[in-house]
């Protein structure tokens, strides 16, 4: 009988045909489509390359992958009963928290730069490619500052902590840190997107007030504060809560985590506020036009993040593509998945493109620039969100059966995706806050109509679907209407950006694939002839 070779000599294990790992990745540097972009929102490209250096190296990628493998903790008691109401992290989130914060995340748009705001969203979509939980807490403090300055004592008091270029983890008073975050807790369970039905009381107790009421989500419950909503005397108003005071805790109970699909790395909880000591922001029943204001500013990140998610996705399709061999050809060079790809890095290309047109907006100072931000945030965020999570999901497809395992970083990528759709407004709320801006605003849906026609007399295509969309909506649309149109006017502005900016065969080929009557189902219908072109945009 013959003898099998010894097992060292089997050779059953030799790895062949799969990628090297990826290595070093200069977030900037290795993206074309960004440079192009941020140029054209004049966001500081020297920051925005030093921070692309930093985010996208092996190392802190796998702190990433950390942050989301090992979840917060809830901890409500100490050994002997005391109540600490703390969430605990690991180490791994606050290194991300410390990356993002100390690069300014939160401070650089409010320090009087003339494109702070494209440089802030600019980072937001770095951050969202390699770990996007952390993005939350970080956004939330970005976006307070605004709504802050409905009180000048407030704002004197934190608005410095909150726009710190560094990261004060430790449990104290907001007056004992160099540094400080803010969270958001406005969602009840009877209420969701409806925040007027909000049931938490507030009664007055000197110059401040005390809550009593249940929270249906509070972000970042670590934070030093949240600014809410609560019933008042005269109506719906919003309050800052602080978590700590001078020398205790604020009566601020965590009931529970939510156990989320994605974002995995921030915790959401369910609070309690027992007797909680609370500042009125603004005046009694200006609840919603106050805390707006943070609102807006949320909206701006959850319009750049899908295209962080979007592009992460595709490089890793690339890479993939470019050291896979099939059928006798490298994978990167088969027609068809040329024709995927491509199509699916105008998807992102797009986003991009339209996230820092948006931000671009929030950095100017005139009426007639702050309309336009109004609807072309919520414009942005609608489509961005819904194109987000076919793309992922197309690139696990590219992948096959590794992109559906957690070590390929398509699975948490997936998980995230729906996420900024539904935070600050579901698509269907977006729609309705369309409709209502262009019908209370006249000045924005002006303000649109000129973007649009700048870029008109450059391609028919173009030209044939704006005629056709001003003719079909020429006045606000019918409620059951509100998708159709906000998707067609998202697209159109979309469109608009890349005629003026981006290189031909990307304009081209979106507008004559996304613009035409008839609308496609599937990714990879795109005219032969640009794919290569396109391609090198990854």
């Amino acid at each position: 009988m013959s003898q099998l070779p010894p097992r060292s000599e089997l050779g059953t294990h030799e790895v062949g045909n799969q990628p090297p790992e990826l290595g070093d990745i200069g977030l900037w540097t290795s993206d074309p489509a960004l440079q192009c972009y941020a140029a054209m929102a004049e966001a500081d490209q020297v920051h925005l390359s030093k921070h692309g250096k930093s985010l996208g190296t092996a190392e802190i990628r796998e702190v990433g992958r950390a942050a989301n493998q090992h979840t917060p903790e809830l901890v409500l008691f100490d050994a002997a009963g005391r109540r600490l109401d703390e969430v605990k992290y690991h180490p791994a989130y606050h290194q991300m928290m410390k990356l993002g914060l100390e690069g300014g995340y939160s401070g650089i748009a409010w320090e009087g730069r003339a494109s702070g705001h494209a440089t802030h969203a600019a980072m937001v979509y770095l951050h969202s490619q390699v770990e996007p939980g952390s993005c939350c807490p970080m956004t939330m403090t970005y976006a307070a500052i605004p709504a802050l300055r409905a009180d000048q004592r407030l704002y004197d008091q934190w608005a410095p902590k909150l726009s710190s270029w560094a990261y004060d983890r430790s449990i104290k008073h907001v007056g004992g840190k160099h540094a400080a975050t803010l969270g958001m807790a406005m969602t009840e369970k009877q209420g969701g997107s409806d925040v007027r039905q909000c049931t938490t009381q507030a009664v007055r107790d000197g110059e401040a007030y005390r809550l009593r009421g249940h929270k249906w989500f509070c972000s970042a419950p670590m934070s030093d504060g949240f600014l809410t909503l609560a019933q008042a005397p005269e109506g719906l108003t919003c309050f800052l809560v602080p978590r700590w005071l001078d020398e205790e805790r604020n009566s601020i109970q965590l009931q529970r985590l939510k156990d989320k699909l994605g974002n995995r790395s921030n915790a959401s909880a369910e609070i309690e506020y027992s007797n909680a000591l609370a500042y009125r922001l603004g005046d009694e029943g200006e609840g919603i036009r106050t805390i707006i204001e943070m609102v807006h500013h949320t909206r701006l990140d959850t319009a750049l993040a899908p295209a962080g998610l979007m592009r992460a996705a595709l490089v890793q399709a690339k890479h993939w593509a470019s050291h896979r061999s099939v059928f006798q050809k490298q994978l990167i060079d088969q027609p068809l998945l040329q024709a995927v790809l491509a199509d699916l890095t105008l998807e992102w290309e797009g986003a991009l493109a339209l996230g820092l047109y948006v931000a671009r907006t929030f950095d100017g100072v005139s009426k007639e620039e702050h309309a336009l931000s109004r609807i072309a945030v919520a414009l942005a965020k609608f489509l961005n969100n819904k194109i987000c999570p076919t793309v992922v999901y197309e690139v696990m497809e590219v992948l096959g059966g590794i992109g559906y395992v957690e070590e390929s970083g398509l699975p948490l990528l997936y998980r995230e995706a729906p996420l900024n759709s539904i935070w600050e407004g579901s698509g269907n709320v977006i729609c309705l806050d369309i409709l209502r801006t262009l019908q209370r605003t006249p000045l924005a849906g002006e303000m649109l109509k000129s973007e649009l026609l700048k870029a008109t007399g450059v391609n028919r295509t173009f030209d044939i679907a704006l005629t056709r969309h001003q003719e079909r909506f020429d006045i606000v649309p019918e409620e059951v209407e509100a998708r159709w149109f906000v998707e067609d006017l998202a697209r159109l502005l979309t469109a608009s950006v890349l005629i003026r900016h981006a290189p031909p065969e990307v304009s081209d080929t979106y507008v004559s694939t996304r613009l035409p009557e008839i609308r496609r189902q599937v990714y990879g219908a795109i005219p032969a002839g640009n794919h290569k072109g396109i391609l090198a945009r990854i």
